[in-house]
């Protein structure tokens, strides 16, 4: 599933390409038809992310929210468009791009006040100006449950998946099963900072970066991670090969039906 970070490059490149100008959008797999019909040749007026959903605004009180879940894709290519392909939930055709929405777990048209209250079920955002880290230090304080489960809940903290949970707690020496309320603020607080940091690379980079240079293996003169995540980790998917910083090897399990990494020896049990 996509992280935050991914979202927040969409809204970026969707301001740019069509905010403030008419938009044709249609519904050519027609599961979106009937909304696609009451904006079609209206002009987008605003599009942002809060966590893993991403918001269009036409007017005053129409809100476009796309979750793209485990297969949803945003393409984008300048014009001309091409005869719609397959399952095409949503297009949308600006003045010089168009871009396709394929495969999303919600594609829904909502007013403001629906769109409001969605948006009050989510955590702070790292990438957002107006996340409170305080709002999350309280949820997280105050919990009995393991940092695994707090990251990754969006009601907590919202826009971080499995790539970043996993990286965050590395690089802060943590036991992912360590329980909320075991955790100190002054930890928490450079977590966040380090949220904050690594996702706004993220969106500029488009990849997920957050290995040290001093830990960087290409310094090492071995091979750099190729897989489709791009960039460089510490332990995501790096089951049973070295840590880059004490070489034990990387350990895998299943949480809450996700896939979670850790280092034993950098993260040692604190439970």
């Amino acid at each position: 599933m996509p992280e935050g970070h991914t979202l927040h490059r969409l809204a970026r490149l969707h301001r740019k390409l069509f905010v403030r100008r008419p938009v044709g959008v249609s519904s050519p797999q027609g599961r979106f038809e009937a909304s696609a019909a009451l904006l079609d040749g209206e002009v987008m007026t605003g599009a942002e992310a809060h966590g893993k959903h991403l918001f269009h605004r036409y007017g005053r009180d129409r809100v476009v929210h796309v979750h793209l879940g485990l297969y949803g894709t945003f393409v984008e290519q300048p014009l001309p468009a091409p005869e719609p392909v397959g399952q095409l939930r949503m297009r949308l055709v600006g003045q010089t791009h168009y871009a396709d929405l394929r495969g999303p777990t919600a594609c829904e048209l909502l007013t403001s006040a629906e769109a409001r209250t969605l948006r009050a079920r989510l955590g702070a955002d790292p990438l957002r100006p107006d996340a409170d880290p305080d709002t999350v230090w309280a949820r997280i304080s105050a919990s009995r449950s393991p940092l695994a489960t707090l990251l990754m809940d969006q009601k907590v903290l919202a826009g971080v998946g499995n790539v970043y949970r996993a990286e965050v707690l590395f690089r802060h020496g943590l036991d992912p099963q360590l329980p909320g309320r075991s955790l100190d603020r002054e930890t928490w607080d450079a977590m966040w900072a380090d949220l904050v940091a690594l996702m706004r690379d993220g969106v500029r980079t488009g990849r997920i970066d957050t290995v040290r240079p001093e830990h960087d293996p290409r310094r090492r003169g071995r091979a750099g991670r190729k897989d489709r995540h791009g960039g460089e980790v510490y332990v995501y998917r790096r089951t049973g090969m070295e840590c880059l910083v004490c070489g034990t090897p990387v350990r895998h399990a299943e949480h809450q039906n996700r896939n979670l990494f850790w280092c034993p020896a950098c993260q040692p049990s604190r439970v």
